[in-house]
């Protein structure tokens, strides 16, 4: 198991959701380091560590939302999944959207994952609590 802590982009703008993820995250079992991007432009220069986020740790693992204002998440992951500095990090597409259109065109960006959010408060903190079981403690992430 990795003993330096995760470092994880979560991209949403709802800040009901993003309390939550952070909240599920600091009942997981492994040390992560969450920073949060609000809308698709600041995810971009989070990414590429541009204006105020030239110091910005490049991302272990993306939660990425697909209703985002600027760009969307399907924007943001078609970026990212054609960058050689950049495609590897998985991204996982963490949405409330459950149109198979949002599904297709996630996969056909090379999405690792994609989650419809669960409006249940308990049922979200089990899927995020799944997903950082899956993605942080049994896959093996690239440096």
């Amino acid at each position: 198991m990795n003993l330096k802590p995760i470092n994880i982009l979560l991209v949403e703008d709802n800040e009901g959701d993003i309390v939550l993820t952070l909240d599920a995250f600091e009942e997981c079992k492994v040390k992560s380091e969450m920073n949060v991007a609000r809308n698709g432009q600041e995810a971009l220069d989070f990414l590429y560590k541009r204006g105020s986020f030239s110091a910005a740790k490049r991302p272990d693992l993306i939660l990425l939302d697909i209703n985002l204002p600027i760009y969307n998440g399907h924007e943001v992951l078609k970026k990212i999944k054609t960058d050689t500095e950049l495609k590897k990090i998985p991204v996982i597409v963490l949405t409330t959207s459950s149109n198979q259109k949002d599904i297709d065109l996630a996969y056909d960006n090379h999405a690792n994952s994609y989650v419809k959010k669960p409006l249940d408060m308990n049922e979200f903190l089990e899927a995020i609590l799944k997903i950082e079981a899956f993605w942080i403690q049994l896959s093996t992430l690239s440096e």
